[in-house]
């Protein structure tokens, strides 16, 4: 995989989670405990009882690492897409652009599984609650001691459910925005990538919520959470029990969040790799 687009990658990825961090972790609040009544609720107890540092828990992880994880998604996009694209095509089908998107998806699960499981556990550690990781190391440690290494890729099948056609459809409106907004040989202007990479992430995180839901608790069985013996039996007993509007929570949260977080992620993207690719021409 190309230096340029791992560095693009890595930086691109930390600006985006940065900014998204601290409604992710309210999101991934609701969607594994039950003690909030909803947004404003989880906001004003996660700052009374932990101060404004409550909502970045468990970013240093992800940010860390988020290098490997971008850059497998954008280096196996990109390759997959030139793989399938005809040579003769000034652009690539759509179906291609999907079928792309899902080999991303799948490519990254590897590298995602370990990293997200870290960063839901710490999220979920609140004042007086599930306080038994000091950090994301200790954290691992103790995944490894209690579970082995299989245990790092716990809701890996859920993550994989919600990863796999999303990633599909996070490059298709992307590519189909971009296109709509770009004069026809250009390439697209800032403000083209910043409302399709904020619409890309829109629509996904809308198609991809009740699996999140899914995974997030998943996550947490045997951290602390309640215990499910897979996928199928963590949706029949969130259903059951709370009605199928549970699947859909943090919806609104991961709408909100997704706009600027992918608008800033794929500006950062497009803009890193046309200065280094630029550079690397001088």
């Amino acid at each position: 995989m190309p230096l340029v687009e791992f560095v693009a990658g890595w930086i691109s990825g930390a600006v985006g989670l940065v900014v998204g961090h601290p409604l992710d972790t309210v999101k991934v609040r609701l969607q594994t405990q039950s003690v909030y009544r909803g947004i404003c609720d989880c906001v004003v107890k996660t700052y009374t009882h932990e101060g404004f540092h409550g909502f970045f828990k468990g970013m240093s992880f992800p940010v860390l690492s988020v290098a490997l994880s971008n850059a497998v998604v954008f280096g196996s996009y990109s390759n997959a897409l030139d793989y399938l694209t005809p040579s003769h095509s000034s652009s690539s089908p759509l179906s291609a652009v999907f079928m792309a998107g899902c080999f991303s998806g799948l490519t990254q699960l590897f590298v995602t599984a370990p990293i997200d499981l870290v960063k839901v556990r710490l999220q979920n550690q609140t004042e007086g609650r599930l306080n038994k990781y000091r950090g994301p190391m200790q954290c691992v440690a103790m995944i490894l001691r209690e579970d082995g290494v299989r245990g790092l890729f716990r809701g890996m099948w859920a993550l994989a459910l919600r990863d796999v056609p999303c990633y599909g459809v996070y490059f298709l409106p992307y590519e189909l925005i971009c296109r709509m907004l770009t004069e026809k040989g250009k390439q697209p202007g800032n403000s083209a990538v910043l409302v399709a990479g904020g619409v890309a992430g829109v629509v996904t995180w809308a198609c991809a919520t009740p699996m999140d839901v899914i995974k997030a608790r998943l996550q947490m069985s045997g951290g602390g959470g309640r215990v499910y013996s897979g996928v199928l039996h963590c949706i029949t007993v969130s259903v059951r029990e709370e009605g199928v509007r549970v699947l859909f929570k943090g919806l609104l949260l991961n709408s909100v969040r997704a706009f600027p977080v992918n608008a800033v992620t794929f500006l950062s993207y497009e803009m890193l790799m046309r200065a280094m690719t630029d550079s690397s021409h001088d």
